[in-house]
């Protein structure tokens, strides 16, 4: 991939000194949407510009009834990012949505800069965050899905990957070739993630008949975090988005019973098509799963909205119907954040316990609320994952002589 679409640190003078690239997001209101939702939208974007490695130093909003076809945004707010340069240099514009190649190579061309959509910055994270042959594989494939039909508008010319005689048809154009290759590269990306989904197959067959529980939830909610809690282990946990891409299996006891414990990559809005359709093979951990524990991070703003792009993600997977737990995390930030400190512990719990008999009404599902940075609740937790796992072997095996 070029690496115009690369964001991270950059060389200043010296060979030792590197400073964070700096960037300007773009949001636009258009459609349904209202500023507050891109406001909501932007401030996310800004987490993930951080993730990426780059500082953001400015935002700019604008609200149109539908995106310019040329500029993605208004001629006015182009000469305003392109003016605000005279004040305060920056290295790449990165704007809250898709943008087409045309609109991409346009506004290069009008700023100067590096042009970067909400799609490459998540997959630019990803390339950055893949450790495993299966997830660099399933990013690469991605990246290139992503760029292929932008290919006109982005490249002049794609790197030969092959030569030689007759590898060029006559009259065919240099884009066409270009083209091909991509083309050529998804199917061998894709022939060589079906081999290690067969090996993952094998593998997942290989640990036997025990009830698989899998965390998912929204990117940064604390899935790792919980999950090195309940198993002792040493899963990579981050304050920042996709800590985890790659799933992490084990095995775990509660009491005596044992089953399958896995955490998986986290969900986002917004998350590109190609991701989703790249990381099936990684989520097919999810769709095999008996329980879901959902995670939530309760202490968010916007965390009923996060709930949704949850659910919605799983119902894409058809994985709707699986029993789930909600699990509400951070509810430490939450009462540092809305309650007085003159409140009192008893009416600190009211207030809390009437939020979880509305929250389960709204969703018709069982909850518990957690800290598992602070440990709170843990013991319950694990009374609730226990009875899950319990009613799930029974359901199984309802003629079996229980051993545990």
């Amino acid at each position: 991939m070029s690496d115009n679409w690369k964001v991270g640190k950059k060389r200043n003078q010296g060979l030792e000194s590197v400073e964070l690239e700096k960037a300007v997001l773009v949001g636009l209101s258009y459609g349904e949407q209202t500023q507050e939702d891109v406001r909501i939208y932007l401030d996310e974007l800004a987490f993930l510009a951080k993730t990426a490695g780059a500082e953001v130093i400015k935002v700019f909003e604008q609200k149109l009834p539908q995106p310019d076809s040329k500029y993605f945004i208004g001629k006015g707010k182009l000469q305003e990012i392109i003016q605000y340069k005279e004040i305060q240099e920056y290295d790449m514009v990165i704007f809250d949505d898709d943008l087409t190649g045309k609109q991409t190579n346009l506004l290069e061309k009008e700023l100067g800069v590096k042009i970067i959509d909400r799609s490459s910055l998540i997959l630019d994270i990803f390339a950055k965050r893949a450790q495993t042959a299966q997830a660099k594989t399933q990013v690469e494939l991605a990246q290139l899905q992503y760029l292929l039909p932008r290919l006109r508008g982005l490249w002049s010319h794609l790197e030969r990957q092959r030569g030689g005689i007759g590898m060029r048809g006559p009259g065919e154009q240099e884009i066409e070739t270009d083209r091909r290759i991509v083309r050529d590269k998804i199917a061998l990306l894709k022939q060589k993630l079906v081999k290690i989904e067969t090996q993952n197959t094998t593998q997942r067959k290989q640990r036997g008949e025990l009830v698989r529980v899998s965390l998912v939830g929204y990117t940064n909610v604390g899935k790792s975090t919980l999950m090195n809690l309940l198993t002792k282990s040493e899963v990579f946990a981050e304050d920042k988005l996709f800590a985890t891409l790659d799933t992490t299996v084990r095995k775990m006891v509660i009491g005596t019973m044992p089953f399958l414990l896995s955490d998986t990559v986290g969900f986002i809005r917004k998350l590109p098509h190609h991701l989703i359709e790249s990381f099936k093979s990684t989520l097919d951990e999810v769709r095999e799963s008996d329980i879901l524990l959902h995670v939530i991070d309760i202490s968010h703003p916007q965390f009923e909205d996060q709930i949704k792009t949850v659910l919605n993600t799983l119902k894409e997977l058809k994985v709707e119907d699986k029993s789930l737990l909600f699990i509400y995390n951070k509810v430490d930030l939450y009462r540092d954040v809305n309650f007085d400190d003159l409140l009192d512990n008893r009416t600190r719990k009211e207030i809390l316990d009437q939020m979880k008999i509305s929250l389960d009404s709204t969703y018709d599902n069982q909850s518990v609320f957690i800290s598992a940075k602070e440990k709170e609740n843990i013991d319950l937790l694990r009374n609730r994952i226990k009875e899950m796992v319990e009613y799930t072997y029974e359901v199984r095996y309802p003629y079996m002589v229980k051993t545990w």
